[in-house]
């Protein structure tokens, strides 16, 4: 049987019974895989890696070592959430890595979409391994929050930052306990692990985090621009009730200018486009009808708050033939 393929007649977990079953299946198997070694485990602090790391603390304990890099391309304040939930309400031996520059330099004028992803996953292995040896000396596991649709999809549409960008001489064994569930599944699982709900409820971020939403080539003020509007767009939704109803929304910043006017003299600018989808399972989704108030609070805001932005726009194509993320 293919280790990465779901089976056909697997029973997908939407119960807390159904949950708690692959709970005490799982910590078994991770006991069985680590021993007494030591994983690291790449934490992002979204549901699937923060499942993964609940998972591993009820099997093995202090034998995991959670480590969260900030490459640069979180959300704004993002970093400093995963820190406070993660150390507070988890107690997770949490190590936290600034390496900002180390990933915006390597990045620095590749525009293709897929080598970016690459550079990205690759570079993370690497501080991964370097935190490995400073903070636990032998690390024999890597644990990653991988589901399946990330699977799926890396077989001919994109390859994911833990699918298909890990280097070929990585010396760790993965461990990948939810890798064969869909993401609602996830959420079920955690609630089970008794995760709090806005840990399970967060909104889903890709590994390469903003890196695929600052469309081409990444700069940086290109990449605060975006930075900050999306920041603005997630406090509006926020405020409107619809961060629980809209699945995913986020802003992509694309690597070219509008013409456009700014007190009364000609501005050559980037635009933002709004994306939001709401989906089950990610292999599909719908793009909801909003509030048209609200996106022009939304659009306002924007213009008026985000300096190099001088156009917003929506896109509104379903997946498929779109993904959810432009890159």
């Amino acid at each position: 049987m293919d280790p990465n393929k779901r089976p056909d007649d697997m029973v997908r977990i939407t119960t807390p019974e159904l949950a708690q079953a692959f709970i005490d299946e799982q910590v078994e198997a991770l006991r069985a895989q680590i021993g007494d070694k030591n994983v690291l485990l790449a934490l992002s602090g979204g549901v699937d890696s923060s499942v993964v790391a609940a998972l591993l603390i009820r099997a093995v304990g202090r034998q995991l070592i959670c480590v969260h890099v900030n490459h640069g391309l979180m959300r704004k304040g993002e970093s400093e959430q995963v820190i406070d939930v993660l150390r507070n309400q988890m107690d997770a031996n949490l190590v936290y890595v600034d390496a900002t520059d180390r990933f915006l330099d390597l990045l620095a004028g590749v525009a293709e979409p897929e080598r970016k992803r690459k550079i990205i996953g690759a570079e993370f292995i690497r501080v991964f391994e370097e935190e490995a040896r400073k903070v636990a000396g032998e690390v024999d596991f890597l644990a990653q929050g991988t589901i399946y649709p990330d699977i799926l999809e890396s077989d001919g549409v994109k390859a994911h930052h833990n699918v298909g960008g890990l280097p070929e001489d990585l010396t760790f064994e993965l461990v990948e306990p939810v890798k064969l569930l869909f993401k609602d599944e996830v959420r079920v699982v955690g609630r089970a692990l008794g995760l709090p709900e806005s840990m399970v409820e967060r909104q889903p971020f890709p590994g390469p985090g903003l890196g695929v939403r600052c469309l081409g080539a990444i700069t940086r003020d290109r990449l605060e621009a975006l930075r900050e509007a999306d920041a603005i767009l997630r406090e509006e939704f926020g405020a409107a009730g619809l961060a629980g109803k809209v699945w995913q929304y986020f802003v992509v910043v694309p690597d070219m200018r509008a013409t456009g006017v700014r007190d009364g003299k000609r501005a050559y600018e980037w635009p933002a486009i709004i994306r939001a989808v709401n989906t089950v399972d990610a292999m599909t989704a719908t793009v909801p009808e909003l509030d048209w108030a609200l996106m022009k609070r939304i659009t306002e805001r924007i213009l008026a708050e985000v300096p190099g932005i001088c156009r917003v726009a929506m896109d509104l194509t379903p997946k498929p033939i779109g993904t959810i993320e432009w890159e």
